[in-house]
């Protein structure tokens, strides 16, 4: 995937001497080392990742962790110490205060926690703000706004004040407002975090609607890890300044860089984030299509490993089917020519290794073979059996009851 924005080396530094607290950063001090000799702050330390076109990155941590900081580094509402901030390979920090004011205008939005609408002006009015600053002529403003607030379900809300709208309409103007813009990277700093949990969860729906519509790159900014699973393509963990771990949500579940990141995680239901291909083992019969693989010689396999089930491959690993031993020994029964084919179950349920685990219950009843796990090619990735569904889910129960 292409890189939109990419940061590298990236530093915050609050105080009057921040290249002096620079000097000691180089030295290896730590935050509370540096604020404890200096009285400085160092709000980002070494930042460096890249957030893909049109995903949604999802930067989040605890109180402090830098994450609100970082976000307003990618516009330059404050200066960064040192480092870079790429955006279509042009470094924010080396624009003219003109070129700033332009890329703002154009490429880039930014949606806060607080709705910042003013009283005295129509929704429309406040969608079409930003525009008007910029020097937009009245009837193409009105037109772009209007455009914004169909998109997220306010078009009819137009000609109405603030005070008329409840606090999930007075967000969803908000996000008009910086959709007016047509931006390509739309940053939002704790966006949903002032509203109830139920409209927080309809806020989070239509930024994922709109997304799969327009593919904007986004730049999510959360402390709540249950949106962050919920929206974020990828997900970057801050802890002290520290961009900690970047990776999707099973990623990191999966592989926790530290104690810090393994404690967000904690009580998280691996089962709602993990897919059929984390669990899926090849620990049952391959059968592979070939000129000398018959079906008495997929029978003794069979038998050999003490397997009911077989799962039959081509020579590239594609899925072409299960047999059971049963179906085998009918085959080779009723036909004077057995082939393989023949002994094919049928109506086999298949499950693609994106699957959620949560969708394996029911299948996994219901059918007595292991479900088969294929990825998008058709190619097999192993199979699910109730044995290894129990066995996952009894070690996540374990790592639950441990972390207690």
């Amino acid at each position: 995937m292409k890189p939109k924005l990419v940061i590298k080396n990236l530093y915050k530094v609050f105080g009057d001497d921040p290249q002096g607290a620079m000097k000691l950063v180089e030295k290896g001090l730590d935050k509370a080392e540096i604020f404890s000799r200096t009285g400085h702050t160092l709000g980002v330390n070494d930042a460096s990742f890249e957030v893909y076109e049109g995903e949604i990155f999802v930067v989040m941590g605890l109180s402090g962790s830098g994450k609100s900081t970082l976000v307003r580094l990618l516009n330059r509402l404050i200066e960064p110490t040192a480092g870079q901030v790429l955006v279509d390979d042009r470094d924010i920090a080396k624009m003219s205060e003109e070129e700033l004011r332009a890329f703002r205008r154009r490429s880039i939005s930014m949606v806060f926690q607080s709705f910042a609408l003013m009283p005295h002006l129509t929704v429309l009015e406040n969608t079409a703000f930003g525009l008007m600053l910029a020097g937009e002529p009245e009837a193409s403003r009105n037109e772009r706004a209007l455009a914004a607030l169909g998109q997220v379900g306010l078009a009819e809300w137009a000609a109405s004040f603030p005070d008329e709208l409840s606090g999930g309409m007075q967000q969803r103007v908000g996000l008009a407002r910086a959709l007016a813009n047509d931006p390509e990277v739309l940053l939002m700093d704790e966006a949903f975090s002032a509203l109830d949990p139920l409209i927080r969860t309809e806020m989070q729906d239509e930024l994922v609607k709109l997304q799969a519509g327009q593919k904007r790159t986004i730049i999510f900014i959360s402390h709540d890890l249950d949106e962050a699973i919920r929206i974020g393509d990828r997900i970057a963990i801050m802890e002290g300044g520290n961009v900690v771990q970047v990776g999707t949500a099973e990623e990191i579940l999966r592989n926790p860089a530290n104690d810090y990141v393994r404690s967000f995680f904690r009580g998280v239901d691996a089962t709602s984030i993990l897919s059929a291909a984390d669990i899926a083992r090849k620990t049952q019969v391959n059968i592979i299509d070939h000129a000398g693989m018959g079906v008495r010689s997929a029978l003794e396999r069979l038998r050999t490993h003490d397997r009911e089930f077989g799962y039959v491959v081509s020579p590239d690993q594609r899925l072409m089917g299960v047999v059971s031993v049963e179906s085998l020994k009918r085959v080779a029964r009723e036909s004077d020519d057995p082939k393989l084919r023949q002994a094919f179950l049928p109506e086999v349920h298949v499950v693609t290794e994106d699957q959620s685990i949560v969708d394996l219950y029911e299948p996994l009843t219901l059918h007595p073979y292991g479900l088969p796990v294929v990825d998008a090619k058709g190619r097999y990735r192993g199979a699910i059996t109730r044995n290894t569904m129990l066995e996952f889910l009894h070690q996540q129960t374990s790592t639950a009851e441990a972390s207690q």
